[in-house]
């Protein structure tokens, strides 16, 4: 494919040669590295010409290239009719002299009749970013294996495999995928559970004679899968294990990715892998690309899961798998292992290594299908929350095997709900009367900070609560400064916990602020933050993401509530980098330990997520709680400051500041996934994932530049 030696750029969203519509969309982004603005871009099919939509916002290009004013606007759509059978795409950008030149050329076919039933998405889905980013070629093969044959000082990993009475089919396959690996450094270490049939007994024996990296134990009775996993630890010599279930497989760099992390990182205790699934039919669905270790996720899920690799001697230390915990034995396993060395000897390697096959009685349909495997889980949950001496009033099994962990509250301290206002009446009543309703906490007293309110209706309500008793008014005078109205009602109350709470929330549930206060006055947890809708029910907030959009986006926003993507993340009570403020619930004194909120840099935006980082930064875990329910119409007050000059100027100068400060959050939030996009706050999938090597070489449609490759690896 032609490439500019002067204009970056690149298809984001992959072109599939074949078509099921006559009709597409270009998605991609240029500017011209010689610092001259681009004249326009379009696209051409033979004789027709079609105009890009440009100027589209790329921060992170931006950020990535400062002394190229075009790249923060560098994104464009082209909207392409192309005729029926074989053609080829050209797209161009013209440059300052007026000269147009050729970026790309797209070979397509596009149907002779497009069937309506043929239809598809705009292929931005799971199979397309299989197809392009993670599929293994045949010289992809050779160079890994020669890779993994390099490594002649990695570890040795024992792969544990228990087996009882596995088709045949899968069995085979399962060991198959074991002998190929492209890490030669292993050991398979087979305990067969007293299978009935004689065949399992067989293959076994016939692939241990194959190959002497493969042991192999038969067990005289059946003890399920605890004992079974044992017997299988038993025969390891590695100094890591790997658990293998018997119908699922490898992928052909598992081990070879897990060598590397353990050889760059030698204090390692446990490194997991991101994981999806695989029918009968071969075909790979449902990816879980999981943050990195995420202790509330933990307890509400085994987001460890497949494939966990674990320091052998610490495994043994820790007595191996626990009996009475089948069904969640390696949930277990990974609660204890943290218990034993907390979260910094604990990684993630942020690349599907695992397939889960999705068979009749497989967990990977569902816990339906093992029914005592939600019960186990939810008791290994319960032990270590006992042997770890935390208060619970009950762990609550929810749908998909995953937990609500209900801490206990038995003497609520006192809270004090922060409003900072000014004017719009309709939008703060709602809030005051709604947290006045629909609150059952017994201590919590209504502050609210007035900032030069003057419509006589906003004062008439505020003396009037004044005069009910029902809230108390702070006076805080001067430009709006989010951050500065906050901190003086902070410095001024005396409750234990302060919730800041925007005026245009309109609360759900009456327990929210229960179950709020809950988590923030557990030790380790600083800032605690709940789920927020739009009023039209589509998800607003439900966690922070640092760097998406250039500085922070929402997790999920504008999702479905009943979406079940990324483990169904959604639901569960977590840890993120950072929450927002729009509803925020933390001890006083945490807040003040780490000075609040910026009340220089961070006037109107960002305080909250600069707030949330400097709690992290000092220790404490940031907690999104779903179990606290509201309705967000966000920044309803403000908006028409935020689109003056002055406002755009200032939003701009909090984002470069963000950035500047906190740049490693930016670069890799560790609640985030490389594989997931940093531009759209929907949690899709990236085009391409923001992790190079053999995968962004195998782009098809997409010409993202060496001088971007070499520099920064993929976008």
């Amino acid at each position: 494919m032609p490439e500019s030696p002067v204009v970056l750029h690149a298809i984001e969203f992959p072109v599939e040669r074949k078509l099921h519509s006559r009709k597409l969309t270009i998605h991609g982004w240029c500017f011209d590295l010689a610092g001259e603005f681009l004249k326009g871009v379009r696209a051409r099919v033979g004789e027709q010409s079609f105009t890009a939509r440009r100027k589209r916002p790329r921060p992170y290009l931006g950020y990535r290239y400062p002394n190229h004013p075009e790249a923060a606007l560098s994104g464009f759509l082209i909207d392409v009719e192309v005729p029926r059978g074989r053609s080829v795409i050209q797209v161009e950008c013209k440059r300052s002299d007026g000269k147009w030149l050729l970026m790309e050329e797209l070979p397509v076919t596009a149907p002779w009749i497009a069937w309506p039933w043929k239809q598809k998405d705009s292929g931005q889905d799971y199979a397309t970013w299989v197809h392009h980013y993670d599929t293994i070629h045949a010289e992809d093969l050779v160079k890994l294996r020669q890779e993994g044959a390099a490594l002649t000082d990695g570890p040795l990993i024992s792969v544990l495999l228990p087996v009882y009475n596995t088709p045949l089919r899968w069995l085979k396959r399962v060991i198959e995928t074991v002998l190929g690996q492209a890490y030669p450094q292993w050991e398979l270490c087979i305990a067969d559970d007293a299978s009935p049939d004689p065949q399992v007994r067989k293959t076994i024996e016939n692939y241990a004679a194959s190959d002497p990296r493969i042991k192999v134990v038969f067990r005289p009775s059946n003890g399920h899968i605890v004992a079974a996993t044992n017997s299988a630890l038993e025969l390891a010599t590695g100094s890591f294990v790997a658990l293998l279930d018997h119908d699922d497989e490898l992928r052909p760099h598992a081990l070879l990715e897990m060598a590397r992390e353990i050889m760059a990182k030698p204090e390692a205790a446990l490194i997991y892998s991101d994981e999806d699934h695989l029918d009968e039919a071969g075909v790979r669905y449902d990816p879980y690309f999981k943050p990195d270790f995420n202790y509330d996720l933990l307890l509400s899920q085994n987001c460890v899961c497949h494939l966990g690799v674990y320091r052998t001697d610490l495994v043994r230390e820790l007595g191996g798998f626990r009996a009475g915990t089948e069904g969640a034995q390696d949930w277990d396993l990974a609660l204890r292992v943290f218990e034993a060395v907390g979260r910094n000897r604990i990684h993630h390697v942020p690349r599907i290594l695992y397939h889960w096959r999705s068979i009749e009685g497989s967990t990977a349909r569902g816990v339906s299908e093992k029914s005592y495997a939600s019960s186990a889980g939810k008791r290994v949950v319960e032990d270590h929350l006992a042997r770890t001496n935390q208060a619970v009033e009950e762990v609550e099994e929810l749908k998909q095997g995953h937990l609500r962990v209900r801490r206990s509250l038995s003497d609520p301290p006192p809270v004090a709900i922060i409003i900072p206002t000014r004017n719009f009446r309709h939008l703060l009543e709602v809030a005051v009367e709604s947290v006045l309703a629909r609150t059952d906490y017994p201590h919590f007293r209504l502050v609210i900070v007035d900032n030069d309110s003057n419509e006589e209706s906003t004062l008439e309500y505020l003396a009037g609560l004044q005069a009910q008793d029902k809230a108390e008014v702070i006076r805080v005078p001067g430009p709006f400064n989010y951050s500065l109205l906050n901190n003086q009602a902070v410095a001024a109350c005396t409750e234990q916990v302060v919730c800041l709470l925007n005026n245009d929330i309109e609360i759900h549930e009456r327990d929210w602020l229960r179950e709020m206060v809950s988590q923030a006055v557990r030790p380790d947890v600083g800032a605690v933050g709940t789920k927020l809708y739009y009023p039209d029910g589509r998800i607003q907030h439900a966690g922070v993401i640092l760097g998406m959009g250039g500085a922070a986006g929402h997790f999920l926003k504008g999702c479905d509530s009943s979406n079940q993507s990324h483990g169904g993340r959604l639901h569960l009570c977590q840890n993120f980098s950072a929450v927002t403020a729009a509803c925020l619930v933390v001890e006083r004194r945490k807040y003040l330990e780490v000075g609040g909120l910026d009340e220089g840099d961070f006037k109107v935006a960002f305080n909250d997520i600069d707030f949330c980082l400097k709690l992290d930064d000092a220790g404490y875990r940031n907690v999104y709680t779903p179990f606290a329910e509201m309705s967000h119409h966000e920044s309803a007050s403000r908006g028409a400051d935020e689109r003056t000059d002055a406002g755009k100027a200032r939003a701009t100068r909090e984002t470069m500041l963000l950035r500047q400060k906190w740049q490693p959050y930016c670069e890799a939030d560790p609640a985030f996934n490389v594989n997931l996009s940093m531009v759209h706050e929907d949690g899709s999938l990236g085009f391409p994932p923001r992790i190079g090597e053999w995968q962004t070489r195998r782009q098809q449609g997409s010409s993202l530049s060496s001088v971007l490759r070499e520099e920064s690896g993929a976008v």
